[in-house]
């Protein structure tokens, strides 16, 4: 009853504040659709890859594996992204994926770095300035479509497409305006949406999804599609990005998860479903800075069990700068479609049709 008690006490107090987060989204978004602020045109299809919520619904696979379709279409990406906690997010920096140069996470953040690693023949540019930095650097790389990375809420660029993701394990409950829930805005802002893709589809019943999908219909245009993903795994890999073990070597091995990932437990139950052998699973917070000390400390348990510290492919870039060692290995995933994929592919391809 207590307990009752102080969560309505806790909800009657964060309510105003939500109202206002809501509020002021609400009116950005009108202001832009009646011209009040200006969004910019390019000469380039533009698709946004973004979410409502904050973090955690597998964005970054998702824009990997989008840059790869586009890339058999002979495409050339741009990948305008924030950098977010790289010392420059505050200004811009360029990546050539493919060259044989050595960027620092510290300067471009973790996403960056994979996307360099994963794809060929794309740029990569990160700063919060998306549309003056897409002005500096388009004629440096005349790319034929720019992917706007976490890009639902920077309505200041004008897109092509907007592709919405939803992680089908959060909680229905949680679908609430910040600060009472994980909404960085309302479900208004999905009047833009025209595809929306559910990840992790594969980890909830199909009630699940159905009661996520009755959810979100009022607010979606009608016919609008939906796509279900998973995150598929396809190999352990060292610091230097050379596979170390297959999935099947995994099974029955000692791990040590580390995971500095808005959602670590959906990377655990990869793990587990691989069949390691977990001893102990560490949670640190998204995009954590990590230190030596703590790095250390998990290599002297692994080796005292003869087993490996495993962790994801953002936290290695981060990891490497600290130490490196052959007992600390991450786990690869791509994105697998459960259902949609012709559909997505349809959608994506039509941002080509009867351009300028």
């Amino acid at each position: 009853m207590e307990k009752n008690k102080i969560s309505l006490l806790r909800r009657l107090a964060l309510t105003p504040f939500s109202w206002l987060w809501g509020a002021v989204y609400f009116l950005r978004r009108i202001f832009y659709d009646y011209g009040v602020l200006k969004q910019r045109s390019f000469q380039v299809p533009i698709i946004s890859v973004g979410n409502l919520t904050f973090g955690g619904t597998g964005k970054t696979p998702f824009t990997l594996w989008l840059s790869e379709y586009l890339s058999t279409k002979n495409k050339r990406v741009m990948i305008l992204m924030r950098g977010y906690k790289g010392k420059l997010e505050n200004s811009s920096g360029l990546i050539l994926s493919g060259k044989k140069i050595n960027p620092d996470s510290t300067d471009y953040g973790d996403e960056a770095l994979i996307f360099a690693r994963r794809l060929e023949g794309a740029s990569i540019v990160v700063g919060k300035k998306r549309s003056e930095n897409l002005s500096f650097y388009f004629p440096k790389v005349e790319p034929d479509v720019v992917l706007l990375e976490d890009g639902h809420q920077h309505i200041k660029i004008k897109r092509k497409l907007n592709i919405v993701l939803f992680d089908a394990l959060m909680p229905l409950s949680k679908y609430k305006v910040a600060p009472l829930g994980y909404m960085r805005e309302d479900f208004h802002a999905l009047k833009d949406a025209d595809l929306i893709v559910i990840g992790r589809a594969d980890q909830v019943g199909p009630e699940k999804i159905n009661s996520l999908k009755n959810l979100l219909l009022p607010h979606l245009t009608l016919g609008i599609h939906f796509a279900e993903v998973c995150f598929r795994p396809n190999g352990f890999y060292n610091a230097t990005n050379e596979l170390i073990y297959t999935l099947d070597q995994i099974r029955n091995r000692k791990v040590i998860c580390v995971a500095g990932v808005a959602n670590p437990q959906s990377f655990f139950k990869l793990l587990e479903d691989l069949g390691a052998e977990i001893l102990v699973t560490e949670s640190f917070p998204d995009h954590h800075f990590f230190k030596a000390d703590e790095i250390n400390a998990l290599l002297s348990y692994a080796k005292s069990e003869d087993a490996l510290i495993v962790t994801t492919e953002k936290d290695i870039v981060r990891i490497k700068k600290i130490v490196s060692d052959d007992s600390i290995v991450f786990l690869e995933v791509d994105v697998h479609f459960l259902s949609g994929e012709n559909e997505t592919k349809a959608i994506v391809d039509s941002c080509f049709q009867n351009i300028y």
